[in-house]
């Protein structure tokens, strides 16, 4: 298996416009992601940039960014278009889709990721969960809840679905964190697709790739890590990076 980490990253943020650049304790947020990229150690890592500010960003903290077209519609476009340009003879069969909103995701979650494909042959794309922060979690719409099938670990799981429904009844609720691992023909079979049923349904694009009969499996984060999407979001970040500091 020889993975790589690409790094989807925009200026059109509807909610946080220039978020990859937002300042976070006087690092760009885009460019403290691609450091615990890095540091997971799985493989090398670029950012698929949709602005040249971000490569210019990127390549000042002696990162590797590739510039998209501004106007592809997802960050797995974002990402297949910088994988034709960095690895046009296929060499990496597996690749991360790190979100580039996670300026604090632990390395060891993206390496879990990557882990997970390597483990589990049946696996066409590998995923993360942590635990609900709270009861609320169980009727937010704005939270994915994952159901699995868990393996005897209780480490990993088989996805079954994913919904924003509320989960009733006894056992654990798993929050859906946004990092993918695809094998690379899974990656090209789900991005040639079109938006199925189920994912126009709940406004998830994984249920696509489950629509097409692709296997999801997903390993379990200790917590999940902060996403910014909104200004409050991003006070958060500042806030948590003062404190790390």
């Amino acid at each position: 298996m020889n993975p790589i980490i690409l790094i989807p990253a925009r200026m059109a943020a509807t909610r946080l416009p220039g978020k990859p650049l937002a300042d976070i304790g006087g690092m760009p947020m885009v460019v403290r992601v691609l450091r615990r990229a890095q540091a997971a150690g799985a493989g090398p890592v670029a950012v698929a940039a949709g602005d040249p500010e971000i490569v210019e960003a990127v390549e000042q903290a002696g990162g590797r960014a590739v510039l998209t077209d501004p106007g592809l519609p997802s960050g797995s476009d974002r990402i297949l278009a910088a994988l034709a340009e960095l690895d046009p003879a296929g060499a990496h069969d597996v690749v991360i889709n790190l979100q580039g909103d996670m300026p604090f995701v632990e390395p060891s979650v993206v390496a879990a990721c990557a882990r997970l494909l390597a483990d589990q042959p049946a696996c066409d794309i590998a995923t993360v969960v942590a635990p609900e922060a709270s009861p609320a979690d169980r009727t937010n719409p704005d939270v994915v809840k994952a159901v699995l099938a868990m393996q005897a670990d209780g480490r990993t799981g088989r996805a079954l679905y994913f919904t924003r429904s509320t989960l009733y009844g006894d056992g654990p609720v798993w929050r859906h964190i946004g990092i993918y691992g695809y094998r690379r023909a899974a990656l090209e079979a789900f991005n040639a697709a079109r938006p199925s049923p189920l994912e126009r349904r709940e406004k998830l694009e994984q249920l696509r790739a489950m629509e097409l009969g692709l296997s999801i499996w997903a390993a379990v984060a200790r917590d999940a890590p902060i996403s910014v999407d909104s200004p409050s979001d991003l006070e958060r970040a500042r806030d948590f990076a003062k404190e790390a500091s």
